[in-house]
């Protein structure tokens, strides 16, 4: 029965990998920033217009899954993925705003290794949510799901080194409150794509 919906409603499959490929192109951008700031505002703007694609994609899946009768998989699931896909935009939008309302001019390793973090998470959303469509494919997509389990995991460890410095050598109260609010930022953006691989976990144990 599975197989035989999916030809039917492929749309939905499309415009998860139409957002998963936002997500990535999101994250590089967020990375490009950390790693020169020369272009800060463009570069902020490259992720606002990245943003605002994702949210048309993710209001196309919405409106889609409430004209469709028989949908390829569980509609609580489509909607609970294309929503914590964008949540991952929203929180890479968040930090580029506020890098540049803090005016941050200048990046921290940890801040670095977190945005290379991110994009590592959201090419494994991307390998995943492009498997999804056929759940011959659901021990790889597991697999994948895990690798972004692990991602997540560094991220967290990162995250905790970074506090632990921050707190004890930046000597400005500013520079330090800026940073900390960076620095969690953009874990949480390793958070939500660990929700995504939780979601797309459900959806291969209760399909395949």
């Amino acid at each position: 029965m599975f197989g035989r919906l999916m030809p039917t409603e492929g749309k939905f499959f499309d415009l998860f990998n139409q957002h998963a490929d936002l997500c990535v192109k999101g994250s590089k951008e967020m990375l490009a920033l950390m790693t020169n700031f020369d272009d800060l505002e463009n570069r902020v703007h490259a992720i606002e217009g990245v943003e605002k694609q994702a949210d048309a994609v993710t209001y196309n899946t919405i409106e889609l899954l409430h004209k469709t009768f028989i949908t390829p998989l569980d509609r609580d699931d489509i909607h609970k993925l294309i929503t914590r896909m964008d949540d991952i935009l929203d929180l890479l939008e968040d930090a580029g705003q506020t890098i540049s309302l803090y005016d941050i001019r200048e990046v921290t390793p940890e801040a670095k290794r977190l945005a290379e973090l991110c994009v590592a998470c959201t090419e494994k959303v991307k390998v995943a949510v492009g498997m999804l469509h056929n759940m011959n494919n659901s021990r790889d997509i597991l697999t994948v799901c895990e690798e972004i389990d692990r991602l997540e995991s560094d991220a967290d460890h990162v995250m905790r080194a970074a506090m632990s410095k921050l707190f004890r050598d930046e000597p400005d109260v500013r520079t330090l409150i800026k940073l900390k609010a960076i620095y969690e930022l953009l874990e949480t953006v390793t958070d939500r794509c660990e929700d995504v691989a939780n979601i797309i976990e459900g959806i291969v144990v209760e399909n395949a």
